[in-house]
């Protein structure tokens, strides 16, 4: 049976997650996101389900780890994000003073919790909040959660989607120590993958130029500084198209030549939800 690593507890959103794309696997939560990458490093038959951006609130700060493990990403996932206030039986809003969850979870619900006056109090994952509010027995304090996490922890939920925006979605990447990738055919995919410049004047802009001249168009372009600097950088980059279209090989061909480090993280069939996003 393969291993499904997540980083939180049971009825977190990447547990939530994990059921969605592997309902039949063993499914195992990790204190740490470096927990996760390092378990899937050495563990066989195993891969990690791991939150990369919230529509909302942009990255969740992970790509410090996705160049230092370098995993494969076998495929993205979006889960749909719909946070609700979990109390003790019988609580009502009116009776809640205190606020617990994670820092993203508690911005995307800032307009509910400015309403009603709600004290925020940051921990270090919206499911954990849950379990603790579960142990308290304080009526007066809640957590903002999934329904899983009520289900899980014996909470009622006070109020459903409380988020300031619906529609709300996180992207999960799948990824594994094995390389495999989908044979190119008429689907949409993305190629995902990270590289580090020479040092010289306007070598981003020299670099990128292989991409406009094919028709290469690019989703996702972030710099990071190398760890301990500030004058050394990576960028993490995904773009349309499969590693074997002509276009991308010439395009990937000419940004090589600018690069003291190119690595291909993965290539994997496009979610069908970016399609009724654009």
């Amino acid at each position: 049976m393969n291993k499904i690593f997540f980083q939180g507890t049971f009825g977190a959103y990447s547990h939530l997650a994990s059921l969605a794309i592997y309902p039949d696997a063993e499914i195992i939560p990790c204190k740490t996101f470096d927990e996760c990458f390092s378990r899937a490093l050495s563990e066989q038959n195993s891969k990690i389900v791991i939150p990369e951006s919230n529509r909302i609130t942009g990255n969740i700060g992970i790509e410090y780890l996705i160049f230092k493990y370098r995993l494969n990403i076998y495929s993205e996932y979006f889960q749909k994000i719909e946070h609700n206030l979990l109390g003790h039986p019988g609580v009502k809003v009116s009776d809640i003073k205190n606020v617990f969850s994670h820092a993203q979870a508690l911005s995307q619900c800032s307009k509910f919790i400015k309403k009603n006056n709600l004290i925020e109090h940051v921990r270090a994952d919206t499911a954990g909040s849950a379990e603790m509010i579960s142990k308290n027995k304080i009526k007066n304090e809640a957590a903002i959660a999934s329904t899983l996490s009520a289900e899980t922890y014996g909470l009622e939920v006070i109020q459903k989607n409380i988020e300031n925006e619906p529609g709300n979605l996180t992207r999960f990447l799948v990824m594994g120590k094995d390389v495999m990738q989908p044979e190119f055919g008429k689907k949409n995919y993305i190629t995902s993958f990270l590289f580090k410049l020479k040092s010289k004047p306007a070598a981003l802009y020299q670099s990128l130029g292989g991409f406009a001249i094919n028709g290469v168009n690019l989703t996702k372009l972030q710099s990071y500084p190398e760890k301990n600097s500030f004058d050394s950088f990576f960028f993490l980059c995904d773009l349309d198209g499969h590693i074997e279209d002509v276009k991308v090989q010439k395009s990937l061909e000419e940004l090589g030549l600018h690069c003291q480090d190119f690595h291909v993280l993965g290539v994997f069939e496009a979610d069908p939800v970016r399609e009724k996003k654009s």
